[in-house]
């Protein structure tokens, strides 16, 4: 016989990983009635905030002398041990105990049920399916609000009704497959299986249709799963969870696509669960000049008022980035582009045939530097990349200025060029961070540069940020 442990916990904050258990309430439920009861302060090794006390009333001095839960543990495991874990946005509670359990050499690994997802199935069409309300709404009382045994003895009463009153959409619940346990609560369980395992961008939609978080990924339907999979700590994470209602998307054909789109939908949009796209404090750039022997010399340095660098950065690691990969397609000396402050014989680096120890003339090393400023000179006008398209009848077309996104589209292989146009956007500086990323993968056949930036002899212009 199916016996489940319905749990209420209250704590010091969201996270699991930093907030402590300040109080515990389990009831048992052998299916029929409630057999067994167990409530108990904890002491959560850390002061309770203010606003945690005015929403439970539980403050620092209450649970002062309270049991560590350490202490209690092994009592809250057997309660819990060969039982359904039954909660009300059940991930939360189970978190926090899971989390718990770990620090002491225990995997908490139940069964979990949410009566949250079970009321959206039994009671469908409640405008709101929050424990408050849907105790308010279906007449059951709750003894004292956010308060663990309060709460929990709510959520029993809920879940014995809806056990009486279906028990098999309980059985089917407990008995799915295990792959479609970790799908949020309000989102509709055949709808996953319409998730396409392709490259694209995805829109997470709430109850009222509305877009709250975008995300990109070379395969949506493992990306969709990867969000809610296993124990999700973050409070906002949880918060996506409960909200989540449907999924949208628009397939890319290409990881370089995906990841621009993904850039301007967030630009346009602004979810509510999508952290804003992080603006660097400082840019960084990447300085040329001669040194005595009158080789070409680089140095990565934040960027500089009144000098006008070969090329800009959001990151010193990108920066470093960038010169590694001119290092290797150019052939150039890693100790004179910045990358090491010793000799490159001195640690037998091959790759490097001597320009740091005078063993090529600067004449010959400066000609690999100037071809190095070209390939960044013609990035810098308007260019045209070709690429897989969405399915194997088109091709997918973008066009920067100064390596900034202006227009893409997708064209039919069979398409006339006159018939075609492009959708021209918003030119947001990130675009420039992907395109800097992927331009080394394209070949010249993708390439076709409409409008090169004029070449000056002594300086090559950076990105138009």
């Amino acid at each position: 016989m199916v016996e489940f442990a319905i749990v209420d916990i209250e704590t010091t904050g969201g996270d699991s990983r930093s907030g402590g258990i300040t109080e515990i309430a389990i009831l048992i439920h052998n299916g029929d009635k409630i057999t067994e009861t167990f409530q108990t302060l904890l002491n959560p090794k850390q002061t309770i905030p203010p606003y945690i006390t005015g929403l439970t009333g539980i403050d620092s001095e209450m649970v002062k002398n309270a049991p560590f839960f350490e202490e209690v543990a092994e009592r809250i495991w057997d309660l819990l041990e060969g039982r359904v874990f039954v909660a009300h946005q059940v991930n939360f509670d189970f978190s926090f105990l899971k989390t718990a359990f770990s620090s002491l050499g225990k995997d908490l690994s139940n069964l979990k049920l949410c009566t949250v997802r079970l009321a959206r199935k039994v009671f469908p069409g409640l405008n709101s399916y929050s424990l408050g309300r849907i105790c308010e709404i279906k007449k059951i009382p709750i003894e004292a609000r956010h308060r663990a045994m309060g709460d929990a003895k709510a959520t029993a009463i809920l879940f014995d009704r809806m056990l009486k009153l279906q028990p098999d959409m309980v059985s089917n619940l407990l008995h799915s497959k295990n792959s479609l346990r970790f799908l949020p609560p309000n989102f509709p369980s055949y709808k996953f299986s319409e998730i396409p395992k392709a490259c694209g961008v995805y829109y997470m939609l709430d109850s009222h249709g509305k877009v709250i978080y975008v995300g990109k990924a070379i395969n949506i339907q493992e990306r969709f799963r990867s969000h809610f999979s296993g124990n999700i700590h973050y409070p906002q994470k949880q918060e996506l969870k409960a909200a989540v209602a449907d999924l949208k998307w628009e397939l890319t054909g290409s990881e370089f696509m995906a990841l621009l789109l993904e850039t301007l939908e967030i630009k346009r949009l602004w979810p509510k669960y999508n952290q804003a796209i992080k603006k660097p404090k400082s840019l960084w750039g990447l300085y040329s000049y001669l040194d005595g022997n009158g080789y070409t010399r680089f140095q990565l340095a934040r960027l500089k008022k009144n000098l006008q660098p070969v090329e800009t950065f959001f990151s010193q690691e990108e920066g470093r980035g960038f010169l590694k990969e001119a290092v290797q397609s150019f052939n150039l000396c890693q100790r004179l582009s910045g990358l090491r402050s010793v000799l490159c014989g001195s640690i037998l680096d091959k790759s490097c045939d001597g320009a740091c120890e005078g063993n090529i003339s600067s004449k010959i090393y400066n000609e690999r530097i100037q071809l190095f400023f070209r390939s960044i000179q013609e990035r810098k006008g308007v260019i045209k990349i070709e690429l897989e398209g969405r399915n194997e009848k088109e091709k997918a077309i973008c066009v920067f200025e100064k390596g900034v996104l202006t227009q893409y589209g997708f064209k039919g292989i069979e398409e006339k060029k006159d018939s075609f146009a492009l959708k021209s956007v918003t030119p947001y500086p990130e675009t420039a961070y992907i395109f800097k990323q992927f331009f080394h993968q394209f070949s010249p056949e993708q390439v076709e540069i409409l409008d090169q930036m004029a070449e000056t002899q002594n300086e090559v212009l950076p990105l138009g940020f």
